[in-house]
């Protein structure tokens, strides 16, 4: 996908195994069959999650989904992340400090 629009430096994840689903967060779903698109669905498998981490390994913003429809727009996160960028807006929920 990468290659396919022309993103050099952009990495994409794929085929994540279970366990390291469950660590980054993302949710567990069982088979149900076939899917609404007609596609044989894996026994498991974990529902979608988005992640932009910076490149000192800290993470920027994080989307984890229970359901595999209402994703991210791509067009809308690109232009967030142009507006990040050219602000230096810090990321959020980075709090860790007593409650």
């Amino acid at each position: 996908m990468a290659r396919k629009v022309n993103a050099n430096k952009l990495r994409l994840g794929h085929s994540l195994p279970l366990t390291v689903a469950r660590q980054w967060g993302l949710y567990i779903s069982s088979s149900r069959g076939r899917s609404s698109i007609n596609v044989e669905e894996p026994a498991l498998f974990s529902e979608p999650g988005v992640f932009l981490v910076r490149s000192d390994g800290t993470l920027y913003y994080g989307s984890v989904q229970t359901m595999p429809f209402a994703r991210p727009l791509f067009s809308e996160l690109l232009q967030s992340i142009d507006f990040a960028i050219t602000k230096n807006y810090p990321a959020r929920g980075e709090y860790a400090g007593v409650l």
